[in-house]
C-alpha cells in the first residue's frame, strides 16, 4: 500500500498539506520568516505520535473492557542544539482518568500492557521515531 500527501507552498514560510479530504497548514517560527499561520512541522510530528499511540491504547483497553472517562497524552520533544535540530529525546505522559482507576492494580496492569503494545508493536510513528532518538513514557491513573 502506498500513501501520498500533497503539499503546496502558500507564501512566506507557509505550506499546506492535503491529507485525504483534510488540510493542514504549517508555518515556521518568526525568526525564520513565519507568520503564525500554523504549527511547525516538528510539532505536528509530536501530535501524530500522540494520536497514533493513543488510538492503539484505546483500542486495546476497549478489548479489555477498560473504558476511561478521559484520556490525555502529553508529548515533549527535546531538540538537539545543532542542525538539523531533530528530537534527541521524546517523553510521553499518558493520563487515564476513570471511576475506580486511581491505585487500581488491575487497571494499571491492563493500561501498562496497552501502552507497551502500542510502543513496541502497533504504533508506526513510534517505530519510525524510536530508532532516531531516545523515547520514554509514563502512565498516570486518575480518579474521576
Amino acid at each position: 500500500m502506498t500513501e501520498t500527501v500533497e503539499t503546496n507552498w502558500v507564501g512566506n514560510m507557509v505550506f499546506e498539506s492535503a491529507i485525504e479530504e483534510y488540510r493542514i497548514t504549517m508555518d515556521s517560527d518568526e525568526q525564520y520568516g513565519g507568520t503564525h499561520q500554523g504549527p511547525r512541522p516538528k510539532l505536528i510530528l509530536l501530535g501524530a505520535l500522540a494520536g497514533c499511540t493513543g488510538m492503539d491504547i484505546i483500542s486495546v483497553l476497549k478489548k479489555k473492557q477498560v473504558i476511561p472517562d478521559a484520556f490525555r497524552i502529553s508529548v515533549t520533544g527535546e531538540l538537539a542544539e545543532t542542525y538539523p535540530k531533530s528530537y534527541k529525546k521524546i517523553h510521553i505522559i499518558y493520563e487515564l482518568k476513570g471511576k475506580g482507576f486511581y491505585n487500581n492494580a488491575d487497571i494499571l496492569a491492563k493500561a501498562d500492557r496497552a501502552m507497551k503494545l502500542s510502543q513496541e508493536t502497533y504504533c508506526a510513528i513510534s517505530a519510525m521515531i524510536r530508532n532516531s532518538c531516545e523515547m520514554t513514557h509514563e502512565l498516570i491513573l486518575l480518579e474521576s
